[in-house]
């Protein structure tokens, strides 16, 4: 990845301290998605590490995830499929609770999201403990599909949370 658009991430992610409860250093990533041009090259560079018949799905993890994985999917000529916060799908779902940096929580993804075989990348915004992308990879292989990849735009690399992924590829635009 070039040492450009880590510069440029970086200079577009603000943090917001005490958010959304004290002690916590909310990345902001709202000001990147405002620049066309830093948005688009981080859309480029998540769906440039892999050959578009490689990958079915996109999924992208609510809710700033979704913002990212659906232009990259479209890039990828591969579906795309929300996972979302328990009570927000309509139809049948997988469910998976998790742990998280200030709480637990619990995501869903419909049952006919992606088909049994199906091969998937997970894009998400930051990866902080790691709890909501297990709790999707655990989702997609219960959906009977193979994670592919799963990339972030950034990772706080002080609060592990690549330890919970370390059997997928993980794939990260900056690290802090």
């Amino acid at each position: 990845m070039p040492q450009n658009l880590t510069a440029l991430i970086e200079q577009c992610v603000r943090e917001i301290p005490d958010y959304p409860k004290p002690g916590v250093m909310f990345k902001d990533i709202t000001p990147l998605l405002a620049d066309p041009k830093a948005f688009a090259a981080v859309v480029e560079a998540v769906a440039g590490a892999y050959e578009p018949s490689a990958v079915d799905y996109v999924i992208g993890l609510e809710a700033r995830g979704f913002i990212l994985a659906a232009p990259v999917a479209l890039e990828l000529a591969a579906g795309f499929v929300p996972i979302r916060k328990a009570g927000k799908l309509p139809a049948r779902t997988f469910r998976e609770s998790y742990d998280l940096e200030y709480g637990t929580a619990t995501i869903e993804m419909h049952t006919d999201a992606i088909a049994p075989g199906s091969r998937v990348l997970i894009v998400d915004d930051v990866l902080a403990t790691g709890g909501t992308g297990r709790a999707a990879v655990e989702l997609v292989r219960r959906a009977g599909g193979t994670v592919v990849g799963f990339s972030v735009l950034m990772e706080l690399a002080f609060l592990k949370g690549r330890e919970k992924l370390s059997d997928v590829e993980l794939r990260t635009l900056t690290t802090v």
